[in-house]
Formats: structure tokens, sequence, C-alpha cells
């Protein structure tokens, strides 16, 4: 934009200077003055976004500077910058300069080494400074500057109505998920304290699955309210990161997966992003690992680089090397988290058998 403006501040510059230079002045030991004048105001609008007024006063001022030495040029700066004026919303300063203008110009060449009379000065400052086309300047300055007005109400009504979609799709969404979701994982929750509830009150050894089951629902229903809370707008996105995972492995330990949590690098402060995606990562991965991978342990390394984090899952599940891991709605999850971290995922069988998932999740880019 600032490259325009002073392609237009030139052309308009060559354009004036042009026509002084192709006219007599009486006085033609103050022309240099005069060309310097012309020149100017022309090079003044190229301010004319930035500071409309001021390139209104020094467009008007060299005008009636350089009439005032008897050059009879027009006015096409002053013409620009009234345009410029109205275009920013500046009506009354631009009228007012306009009004200066129009009275001060017949004075400045009647003043000129011409030494015109008030007639012939206010005959020469109509067709220097023509009134229509001075209205007309102004004119299409307002009009262009009402379209841009009601084209960004357009852009923020269109903005408005895409937030209302989304906003109700939200609502859709969570509306779906507690009449659907929410409703059975109650029922195992419900189903799962009975059964601890009868098997102590009976003085029976209530059974580690149970416990484990109990406590993963336990788990799942404050994640998923917390989750519904998020759609409808009525809270934060739930807070699991890293200091979670020591609870997350707990709960692994619960249905009999062996877990080891190693922690490499000296530990600093990550964005709530990567540690949130971290954790995602960790819970996806064990939960693959218990669900299809019929091992008997899996280790999770946690490793703090000064520039990224890596996170790393093995297990030793019955996974072999060359055959490709089945593409579920888990995988794929966990990709779009790392991609739009600009990060790197790999999830794949290990030579030694089990399953590996390796990500590295860069800091600098959401610092």
């Amino acid at each position: 934009m600032r490259a325009g403006n002073w392609i237009v501040a030139v052309c308009v510059a060559a354009a004036v200077l042009t026509t002084a230079v192709a006219t007599e002045h009486p006085a033609a030991r103050l022309a240099p003055l005069g060309y310097a004048l012309v020149a100017a105001s022309g090079l003044a609008l190229a301010a004319g976004r930035r500071a409309p007024v001021v390139t209104l006063v020094v467009t008007g001022l060299c005008v009636l500077g350089y009439h005032l030495l008897g050059f009879t040029v027009p006015a096409l700066a002053f013409l620009c910058a009234a345009y410029a004026g109205f275009r920013a919303g500046r009506r009354l300063p631009t009228v007012a300069a306009a009004v200066t203008m129009l009275i001060a110009l017949p004075l400045a060449i009647m003043a000129s080494p011409a030494g015109k009379v008030a007639g012939e000065a206010i005959a020469d400052a109509r067709g220097v400074l023509p009134i229509a086309w001075l209205v007309a300047a102004c004119a299409a300055g307002e009009a262009l500057r009402q379209a841009e007005r009601r084209a960004d109400e357009a852009e923020r009504t269109r903005e408005e109505t895409a937030r209302l979609r989304a906003t109700e799709e939200r609502l859709h969404i969570a509306r779906e998920l507690h009449d659907s979701l929410t409703h059975q994982i109650s029922i195992v929750k419900v189903q799962a304290e009975v059964a601890v509830h009868l098997a102590r009150k009976r003085g029976e050894q209530v059974p580690e699955s149970l416990l484990a089951i109990r406590t993963a629902a336990r788990a799942a229903t404050a994640e998923l309210r917390a989750t519904l809370e998020t759609l409808r707008g009525a809270g934060d996105a739930p807070s699991h990161g890293l200091d979670h995972l020591p609870e997350l492995l707990a709960g692994a330990e619960g249905i009999g997966l062996r877990t080891e949590l190693t922690i490499e690098g000296e530990r600093h402060d990550v964005p709530d992003a990567v540690a949130r995606t971290a954790y995602r990562i960790v819970q996806e991965s064990l939960t693959n690992t218990a669900r299809h991978g019929s091992a008997s342990t899996a280790s999770v390394r946690i490793d703090y680089r000064p520039d990224a984090l890596a996170i790393r899952v093995d297990d030793d599940g019955d996974a072999r090397p060359g055959a490709k891991p089945v593409p579920g709605v888990g995988l794929q999850g966990m990709r779009e988290r790392v991609t739009a971290l600009g990060g790197r995922l790999l999830a794949e069988p290990r030579t030694e058998g089990g399953f590996t998932v390796q990500a590295e999740l860069p800091l600098e880019r959401i610092a």
C-alpha cells in the first residue's frame, strides 16, 4: 500500500511539474522555488493515507505558494488530497480546507506578479480549482469509504454467522454426547459401584478388574463432563497434561498392564497444547496396547529437550515387523494432534516385537 501511495504521488508531481515547465512565469528569478512547490504538492500525497488532514494542509499551502509566485498550474494535488480526506472519513476538516482554498486562491492570484484584478483572479481560480471537480473528488472519496464500510460490515456478518453455526454445532454435539455416551458410562459407573459395595458388604474380596472398571468409569465421567462443558462454552478444555501421567499409568496397572515411566532431560515448563497432546498420545497408546496388543508390559519415556518434547511408548505385544498397523480412529487422532503442532509421529511394530509410538513435538512454534 505504501508503494502504491508513492506511485500516485510521483505521477501527480510529474503531471503538475510538466504543466509548470510548459507555461511562462512572470518572476523568473523565483522559478526554482515555484517548481519546488509544484513538485512538493504532488509528493505530499504519499502521506495521504496516514495523515489526510496534514496532507490537505501541505498541498493547500503549496498550491497557494506557487500561485503567489505566478505559476498558473491546476491544483490537481489538492483535489487528490480532498478525495483522500473524505475517504479517510475526515469530512469536516476536508470541507473546511476546501472552503479556505476557494477563498484564498483568488487572493494569492491577485497578489502574484501578474497583478490581476479581482474578477480575473476569481476566473483564474475557477480554472485552477474547478468547484465541480472539487465536489466530485469529495463525493468519490465518500462513496468509496461507504463501499469499504459496507464491505467490512458484510465480512463481519459472515464471520458472526460462521461463529453462530459453529456454536450451534458444538451444542448439538454436546447434546448427542450427553444423551448417548454419558448415559452409557454412567450405567457402567453405577453398576461397578454397586458391585464393589455388595462385594465388600458380603466380606468378599473385590476383584482388581472390577476396581479398575470403577476407577476408569469415574475418570471417564469426569473427563466427559469437562468436555461437555467445553463444547457448551461453560468451561476450559480438560487440563490433563504431563503431571497426570502417573495417574494414567496407575489406571493401566489396574487392568493388568505393567508400566514404567522414564523422564529424561532437564524437566521444564512446556506449552499447555504440547502437554495435553503428550498426555493424549500416551493415553491412546496404552489404550491400544491393552485393547489390541496382547501385551503384558509397556514403557513410557518422556524426553525433555531444549527445543522439543519427545514421547515414546513401547509394548511387548504380539505385533511383528512388517505388519502394517490397522489405521483406526486412535492413530488418526494422534497423527492429527501431532501434525497440528508441527511435530512428527511414528507408529509401527518394533524389530524385537511389540509396538512403538514415537512423537516429537516442537516447542518454538507454540512458545
